[in-house]
Order: structure tokens, then sequence, then C-alpha cells
């Protein structure tokens, strides 16, 4: 089997060579779907690919998706954007996952590493997304996130694959350069008109105002997300509840926070939900619950967001300690963080 690469691209030159160098070698075929670029996009894609094609924008991300699998050469499609970066592609793993003929109805699900905006600093965010997969058996749907979607629409199966992404997309930087956000509000405002039942179109309606920190307006469409029927096993759902209570930490609401309380049956096993209860507790003055949510967070080896498995728990419980004037607690927890700046900090004030 053969892999094609779809991409589809508009105003891209700053990150556009950076992505397709890093890709070129893993796959047999790029396509370039250019939805009205007026920089230099089309011509650095031309040192990659002459298979670039136009399509006149129509406000809609999957039917210029569906386009680019069109085009393609061959069944099995791999999709970036521009701003993810390949840092891992182990091509036999890859190659045996599209050479078998049962993984034809499966999907695969590269690793994503989102440098993102989160209390004024950039962090890494983890996360797995559907990427790989064979365009006989799957296709896009929805004008905005667009979801793949299997063409028989029965429900269906994803398997992990070696293929690693840096995502820039959401970086202070990046975000100040466009008007993502706004065009992505915009497009779901839309979306909710057309299914006003779709938990998922609230759920992004409310990332899209947390990362513009307009956090009271992010709380209300997590609301609305969770007051409809919503199955709390999907990815999307535990990052809607944890973001739902940072919206409500920043909105200070610190004592509505508690209603995640309910989730914490539901999310036993996330390092990164025991961590908002932690920031919960905290801001609520249960100082004891805070700092027991801090430590479940150092048992888990993963977590979505970099630090909570570690330095940025054991700063919160230092922060708890030093506050309450338990010194030497708060000496021995922030020297737990190491290398963590703000830790540094407070230890050197304790100890001058």
């Amino acid at each position: 089997m053969m892999l094609t690469l779809c991409m589809i691209v508009k105003n891209e030159e700053q990150n556009l060579k950076n992505c397709l160098s890093k890709i070129a070698a893993f796959v047999d075929e790029i396509i370039i779907v250019d939805t009205g670029s007026t920089d230099n996009t089309k011509i650095i894609a031309s040192e990659f690919t002459d298979k670039i094609y136009d399509f006149k924008w129509c406000n809609d991300f999957s039917k210029a998706r569906n386009f680019s699998i069109f085009k393609a050469s061959n069944n099995w499609i791999v999709v970036l954007d521009a701003d993810e970066f390949v840092t891992d592609f182990m091509r036999n793993n890859v190659y045996e996952f599209i050479n078998e003929p049962s993984n034809n109805n499966k999907v695969g699900r590269i690793q994503r590493i989102n440098i993102m905006r989160d209390f004024k600093e950039n962090k890494k965010y983890i996360e797995r997304v559907n990427r790989l997969f064979n365009r006989d058996y799957f296709h896009y749907e929805g004008i905005i996130h667009e979801q793949l979607v299997a063409l028989n629409s029965k429900t269906y199966e994803t398997d992990i694959v070696d293929i690693t992404a840096q995502h820039i997309g959401y970086t202070n930087e990046a975000l100040n350069r466009t008007n993502k956000l706004i065009r992505n509000i915009n497009l779901l405002v839309e979306a909710v008109k057309e299914n006003s039942e779709s938990p998922y179109y609230y759920y992004q309606l409310g990332k899209s105002y947390y990362m513009l920190e307009k956090y009271k307006t992010s709380a209300l469409y997590f609301e609305k997300a969770l007051s409809l029927q919503i199955d709390y096993r999907l990815e999307f759902v535990e990052d809607l509840v944890e973001t739902y209570g940072y919206s409500l930490i920043n909105s200070e609401r610190y004592e509505d926070a508690l209603i995640l309380e309910n989730f914490i049956k539901i999310y036993l096993n996330f390092a990164d939900f025991h961590f908002i209860m932690g920031l919960i507790y905290m801001n609520n003055a249960k100082f004891t619950e805070a700092v027991k949510s801090f430590l479940e967070c150092t048992k888990f080896q993963y977590s979505k967001v970099e630090g909570i498995t570690t330095y940025s728990s054991y700063y919160n419980i230092g922060v708890i300690y030093d506050v309450l004037g338990f010194r030497e607690k708060a000496i021995e927890y922030y020297r737990k963080c190491v290398y963590y700046e703000p830790a540094k900090k407070r230890l050197k004030s304790l100890l001058n």
C-alpha cells in the first residue's frame, strides 16, 4: 500500500516549508489544496509536489478536506495542517498498519503535542487525534472542527499509530498573527444553528472563548454542553469538564467550581482531573483536600499537560504549606520541583 498526505492551506508561507520538509520522506504523494492564499504558500508547496489544487472557500472545512481526499491517487490518507510538524514517524510500523487488510475500517490516531496558551504562558498539551484512514471507508463531516465519519455511518475502531507531530497553532504568537479564534467562533455559531443539540460544538465554542480569555462566556457554553445528552467516556468530554473548571476559577466562581466533585468517580484515573480539583480546593481554602488531590497527580506516569505529575503539583503543595506557615514542608516540596523557576524563587525567599 502507498500513502498520500492531504493538506488544506491558506497563507501558510511561515509554516509550510517546515511542515512539508519533515513529512515528505515518509509519504508517497503530497496533495495540497489551497483555499485562497495571497502569499507565497503555493510557491513553497511546489518545491515538494506538483499536485496543488485551488478550492474556492465556502466556510466548510469538511468540503475542502473531502476535495483533497478525492484528489489523492492512493486510498490510504494521512492528514496534517501546515502548523503541525512531524517529530517522529515510525515508517515500518505505519506501513505495517496500512498493509493489514483488517485495518481498512479502522482509523489511526497520531500523537499531537499542542503548544497552548494557558495562564499567560505557553504549555505543552498532549492528545491523540484521528489522522490516518482509508478513504474507501471514511470521509469528513462538519463545517468546523470537522470529524472523520465512517461512510456506513457506524461507529469505528481506532488504533494508536507511531506518528508524533508538534502543533503550534494555538501559541500566543500564532493567535496574535491570525484571527483563527474569531473565525472559528463564527463558523461554530453557524454549526450550532444546524445542530443545536450537539455538545461537541458547544464544547468547541467554550474552548474558543476560553482561549480568548473570555472565561465567563466560555463557562456558559461548557454548561450548555453538559446540559445535553453526553457520553462522559469520550475524550473531548473529559477536556470539557476540566476546562470548565478552569473557566470557573478564572471567572472567580470558586464555590461554583466545586460542582466538579460530581465527576470525581468518572475521572479517577486522570491526573489532569485531579489537578484541576486541587486548584478548585485550593481556591476554596480546602487545603487538606487540595494537598491530597495534588499528591494524587504525582502517582501517575502520564498527564496531558506537562508538569502535572511532577513540578506543577509539588509547587502548589509548597505554596499551600508556605501560606499556612509550615516553612520546612514548603521547602521540602519546592525542592521537589527541581528546575521550575517559580519554585526556585519561592525557595530562595524562604532560605534567605
